[in-house]
């Protein structure tokens, strides 16, 4: 998670530096897409703030109430940071586009526009490039939209994603400045706008996805399915592991349950001990598997 963590801290801090400077420019300039760009890194900031606050309660230990965990914490947490930049990043983007269509006014001292994107862009590289190495890191070999669709940890690509749209939109932002004001022609500024926050739907409406799948519970990983059953076979009072179910509960908090054909011939304190020795030989190979539920059952 420490990779994750860096490359949250890094977005926050851009993110927060370049809100301030685009409403700088827009109050100066009137830009209706530095507006637009100004709402999309002061919404990153608060998504930064948010994932932190889910990874932070997402270590709270197990307890009465919940007895497994608050690992899904995090996913909740990921999943409004998506509706937020669908509903204030790309809804408040797309409104001041339309409105600046219906009330257009020319772009004042571009310079300034162009000072505080060079900036934006020189910044959030830097984030986007953080963001990348940790998504690297976790995806090793994987192909890059195979590793989303199976990652356990939101905060990852959630970031990588915001990133991406921040140097897009900065990119949009500057066509539509420097078109609008080279062609004399300030529609192109609410045009870039509109752009901008169709932009920021179409990643909120990804992330969604991704994030609700993890909300609504998913198997872990068939690799760490694999190795559970393989680990259980290996055992030598097993004769076959009949089911393996998983429930991914957080990033690095899986939850096993399984039903398990031992030899006939044990007798019931055998069976316990085989239980336990099982249990403790899956958590040393794989920590990330937190509870271990083994039932005994009979073959037919």
């Amino acid at each position: 998670m420490a990779s994750t963590k860096t490359a949250i801290y890094t977005a926050l801090g851009a993110n927060l530096a370049i809100a301030v400077t685009k409403f700088i420019a827009a109050g100066v300039t009137g830009s209706s897409a530095m507006v637009s760009e100004g709402i999309h890194s002061l919404v990153d900031t608060l998504n930064e703030v948010l994932l932190l606050l889910g990874m932070k309660r997402s270590q709270k230990p197990a307890d009465a109430k919940r007895p497994f965990g608050y690992g899904r914490e995090l996913y909740f947490w990921s999943f409004v940071v998506s509706l937020l930049i669908f509903a204030v990043g790309g809804g408040v983007s797309f409104y001041e586009g339309i409105t600046h269509l219906q009330h257009p006014n020319p772009i004042e001292n571009p310079l300034w526009n162009y000072i505080v994107l060079g900036i934006a862009i020189v910044l959030d590289g830097i984030s986007m490039v953080t963001a990348f190495r940790a998504f690297n890191a976790q995806r090793g070999d994987q192909p890059f939209w195979s590793a989303v669709k199976e990652s356990k940890d939101p905060a990852t690509f959630v970031v990588l994603f915001e990133d991406v749209s921040d140097v897009l939109g900065l990119i949009i932002a500057f066509l539509g400045v420097f078109l609008g004001h080279q062609l004399n022609n300030p529609y192109l500024d609410g045009i870039a706008s509109i752009l901008i926050g169709i932009l920021l739907m179409a990643v909120s409406v990804l992330l969604a996805r991704e994030s609700r799948s993890l909300l609504m519970g998913e198997a872990a990983s068939p690799a760490i399915v694999q190795q559970t059953i393989t680990l259980t076979e290996a055992d030598a009072d097993v004769v076959k592991t009949v089911n393996a179910f998983t429930f991914q509960m957080g990033p690095e908090e899986v939850v096993l349950i399984q039903r398990v054909a031992f030899q006939p011939e044990l007798k019931t304190d055998a069976i316990v001990d085989g239980i336990n020795r099982i249990r403790q030989t899956i958590q040393a190979a794989e920590p990330s598997v937190r509870q271990v539920y083994i039932e005994p059952v009979t073959l037919g």
